[in-house]
């Protein structure tokens, strides 16, 4: 997904040390939310395989994190735009803390959701625009806004998923505070964003094909809505649902438009 903005946009900057900064604090990040994660019975085998193996989440919170801070080294001039990406990361697991000074973060109406769908937007599209030096235009604007919506709904579906867990839990969003309906509107307005933002793209040189490829998940991710609320296979949601969200950049960056 950062290949892909750096390939739409020719986006110049020290992309090897970025690239290996993002994929480590994406295990990190990924460890530490799991590691932290009680049993939930909407995931019944990959849970029960989390509390088997709490130690391999942390050796690989640890070693990865250690990993991420040597790459971090290489562009320590942008610490600031950096330092924004582990606040967001933060934002959302922080809930999962076994500790009184993370209540608030229970109680944000909004918090989990868009947490999340900001870091993965901001880490994969914004953040390697800043290091750039870019001079932001629309069409950057347009794209990470296309890209945000696109997460943004493929969360509000796991975390209709996770809604009754994260009530017991005392973790809000507005997918625990909205009933179905208004959960439906939500989920419908963001993939309606998304369509608008990426195909006012073709006003900015990009070509119909791109458009069409760009769009494709949004296409796919509505398809299955109705199904994804009522089948919670892990195979759907983290292989099928997660890789809706890098499907366009395996189209953009292995064919030429």
């Amino acid at each position: 997904m950062v290949y892909q903005v750096n390939d739409l946009f020719q986006l110049k900057y020290a992309f090897q040390p970025y690239g290996w900064f993002v994929f480590f604090s994406t295990i990190c990040s990924y460890n530490f939310h799991w590691y932290l994660t009680p049993h939930a019975t909407s995931e019944n085998r990959r849970i029960l395989w989390t509390q088997n193996h709490k130690r391999l989440h942390l050796s690989l919170m640890v070693s990865s994190s250690i990993a991420a801070g040597i790459f971090s080294l290489s562009l320590i001039d942008h610490w600031f735009w950096l330092g924004i990406s582990v606040l967001l990361t933060f934002l959302y697991s922080a809930p999962k803390l076994p500790f009184h000074f993370v209540d608030f973060f229970r109680k944000i109406a909004v918090g989990k959701t868009i947490f999340l769908a900001l870091v993965w937007t901001y880490v994969t599209a914004i953040l390697p625009i800043l290091l750039s030096q870019e001079h932001w235009n629309s069409s950057h604007v347009l794209f990470c806004t296309g890209r945000f919506f696109l997460i943004y709904a493929i969360c509000i579906i796991f975390d209709f998923r996770d809604r009754e867990q994260d009530r017991r839990e005392g973790i809000k969003s507005m997918i625990t505070y909205f009933n179905e309906v208004g959960i439906n509107i939500l989920f419908y307005s963001s993939i309606i964003i998304f369509l608008i933002s990426e195909i006012a793209l073709y006003y900015y040189d990009f070509s119909i094909m791109m458009i069409i490829v760009l769009i494709l998940p949004g296409f796919i991710v509505s398809g299955l809505y109705k199904y994804s609320k009522k089948n919670f296979s892990d195979y759907l949601y983290y292989f099928v649902l997660d890789g809706l969200m890098a499907l366009s950049a395996l189209f953009t960056s292995f064919l030429s438009f």
